[in-house]
């Protein structure tokens, strides 16, 4: 099944500091921008960047999942396996300060998945995650 890219836009607080970490950190290719946003090749999808002023924020929200606090709200992509794996020890490699760090779910069950968060220097959460099989990325 051939997937459609997405779209989305996240609001950062520092352009210059949230373009470097897409474009150097993360490894993204940069697109179109202006003095107020930019575009981004997020793994095939198109993620935009736009400045929004810093405000005072709610306190953050987490769900707990495997006794671990899953920040709320996240986005991120699903990798191929080998490719979660390699892109992890980048993250490692580049001083990612991981709010959980890679680990295994579901381990030898349906649904067996590696994931990992952390966030971007304007606070928003990603989630980076890869199926041991990929046609269980939907099982129940």
């Amino acid at each position: 099944m051939k997937i459609p890219p997405f779209h989305l836009a996240i609001p950062v607080s520092d352009l210059q500091k949230a373009r470097k970490f897409y474009r150097d950190t993360l490894g993204c290719g940069e697109g179109r921008s202006s003095e107020h946003w930019v575009d981004f090749n997020f793994f095939g999808h198109q993620l935009v960047i736009h400045y929004k002023p810093p405000q005072e924020t709610e306190k953050a929200h987490s769900n707990p999942v495997d006794g671990k606090d899953v920040p709320v709200p996240h986005f991120g992509v699903v990798l191929e396996w080998d490719v979660f794996h390699e892109f992890s020890k980048i993250m490692r490699a580049r001083g990612i300060d991981f709010i959980i760090e890679p680990y295994i779910r579901f381990e030898g069950e349906v649904g067996e998945q590696a994931t990992m968060f952390f966030k971007d220097p304007s606070g928003n959460a990603l989630e980076f995650k890869a199926f041991k099989n990929q046609e269980q990325l939907f099982a129940s």
